[in-house]
């Protein structure tokens, strides 16, 4: 038996960051999926295929100790594949655990649109849609807010304890989510004209939320930064319940100040993100953990994806539909 489960990536409209101190963020889902098919194994070995994740395809099969297994040829840091992979592990025996199986052995299949460490959500989506994949496979059927909660244990551990939820719970409900804390909610919202930008690298979440951690704790003041993205999202909420697009994007256009301020934008963020506003956006913003990566913009008409397509630093810009389903079976 064999099964596949998929779940979107992400973009944020707001709160990145700020919501790791309790702030309230919203998170988009997009029709970019990661797709894991799982097989259980007769034997309690772990065999993980990629077939996508910006980086070149691998296959590393062990139990339990990855050096034993070989080391991945890739094309991104030794970290982020360390993430990758320990985010598969984690994966794994939250499925077990669900499943009251703990010695069950999977061969994993992994193949993604979207790109690792880009700041749309890939290790969520592989998560969400791994958990769910994993637990069909020995017979048990989660709801999507267990897959939620359960994908944010992985996320809370492979990130040291700095995750949010509001990846996972974006990924595995789907559509337009609000965030704070562990209060998880949906919000009803219009279709909105998404254009990515993505500058062709990768990070590390969970160094650059340390990064953020530790200049608050150096500067006191930084904290009312954190506070100031919060009231901007509690506005732009307000902005989404009445589909004032252009509202939105003057808001976004304020949150990536506000994230260069903290220090997770970069060059190649800020050129992305004038380039889509010069292309005639309502607002442009990086969205993700930040460091480099991809930028998120509004624009209905063409303007932001041509800009985007022009700049040197730009690798690829698309548009991106709003997903408004989360984790699925394929």
């Amino acid at each position: 038996m064999t099964t596949t489960s998929s779940a979107p990536g992400k973009v944020y409209l707001f709160g990145e960051h700020a919501v790791v101190y309790g702030e309230p963020a919203v998170p988009c889902a997009i029709e970019r999926r990661a797709h894991v098919t799982v097989s259980e194994r007769e034997d309690s070995r772990l065999r993980v295929c990629s077939g996508d994740l910006s980086i070149d395809g691998f296959t590393v099969e062990y139990s339990g100790d990855r050096d034993a297994g070989g080391t991945p040829d890739v094309d991104v840091p030794a970290p982020i594949v360390d993430a990758a992979m320990g985010y598969v592990d984690a994966a794994v025996e939250q499925a077990r655990a669900a499943a009251d199986a703990p010695t069950a052995g999977f061969d994993v299949t992994i193949d993604s649109e979207i790109p690792l460490g880009a700041g749309l959500g890939s290790s969520a989506a592989v998560v969400v849609a791994g958990i769910d994949a994993a637990t069909r496979e020995l017979g048990v059927e989660l709801d999507a807010r267990e897959v939620a909660d359960r994908a944010y244990q992985v996320e809370h551990t492979v990130q040291d304890g700095e995750a949010s939820r509001a990846d996972t719970f974006c990924s595995a409900m789907g559509g337009v989510v609000r965030v704070s804390g562990d209060d998880c909610t949906t919000l009803d919202a219009p279709a909105l004209p998404f254009v990515i930008g993505y500058d062709g690298t990768s990070h590390d979440t969970g160094e650059l939320v340390a990064g953020v951690r530790a200049l608050r704790e150096e500067f006191g003041f930084v904290a009312d930064t954190v506070t100031a993205i919060g009231d901007l999202v509690r506005r732009g909420e307000a902005a989404l319940a009445d589909g004032d697009v252009a509202t939105l994007g003057r808001l976004m256009d304020i949150n990536h100040g506000l994230l260069s301020g903290l220090g997770v934008s970069g060059r190649t963020l800020d050129a992305m993100v004038w380039a889509a506003r010069d292309g005639g956006a309502d607002g442009a913003k990086l969205t993700g953990a930040g460091g480099g990566g991809s930028i998120v913009a509004l624009d209905a008409g063409s303007g932001a994806e041509t800009a985007l397509s022009l700049t040197p630093d730009c690798e690829a810009a698309f548009r991106a539909d709003l997903a408004r389903e989360g984790v699925r079976v394929e």
